[in-house]
């Protein structure tokens, strides 16, 4: 299967809506199939900037945590030049309690918009696995960790991913001056070898 990549910069005046070199005639409407999508790399700000406007559970990021990994990679998903998805992987947070962690890419945020087609979620995942292992050949899989008070774990299962390990939530940051978890769910953590 043959996928395009595309790179996709900030915008001005617009949240979700893609400025390309040349504008793009179209009709306004939506995508009715995922398969419409485009994915293709963004920037870590555009990044954050849909990820607050759409996460349900999981609003706030920390640019200083998502760039200083060693591995770090940002998506969207398009359709006639307007946001419909984005996606933000890092180096695993937890790399120390994985076999071979530095070589994982952990699944940090996915955010999808209400107008985007079914099956959204499941098509970045499949997607971005292909891209990732064509921009970083050394990776040994990605992993992801659900919030079981919010999600099922469906977009994982149809998407191939393995439910590996339950865990009680736990403050990270004992001792630190952070701000307050976003959540205090159990966790699944999901993992696709390559």
């Amino acid at each position: 299967m043959l996928v395009k990549e595309i790179n996709i910069n900030k915008c001005g005046d617009s949240t979700t809506v893609v400025h390309p070199l040349f504008q793009e005639e179209g009709d306004g409407a939506i995508p009715i199939s995922p398969l419409q999508l485009l994915i293709g790399e963004i920037s870590v700000d555009k990044a954050m900037e849909l990820n607050e406007l759409w996460h349900s559970v999981l609003p706030e990021t920390n640019k200083s945590n998502l760039v200083r990994t060693r591995y770090k990679v940002f998506y969207a998903a398009t359709y006639k030049n307007k946001y419909y998805a984005s996606a933000i992987l890092t180096s695993p947070i937890a790399s120390n309690r994985i076999k071979d962690g530095l070589l994982w890419l952990e699944l940090r945020r996915l955010a999808i918009s209400n107008d985007a087609p079914k099956n959204t979620a499941t098509r970045m995942l499949s997607i971005m696995r292909k891209l990732i292992h064509r921009k970083f050949p050394e990776i040994l899989g990605l992993l992801s960790y659900q919030a079981v008070d919010h999600h099922k774990g469906t977009i994982y299962k149809a998407a191939g991913w393995s439910n590996t390990k339950r865990s009680k939530s736990v403050a990270w940051h004992i001792g630190e001056k952070r701000n307050e978890m976003q959540t205090k769910s159990d966790k699944i953590r999901w993992e696709i070898k390559y």
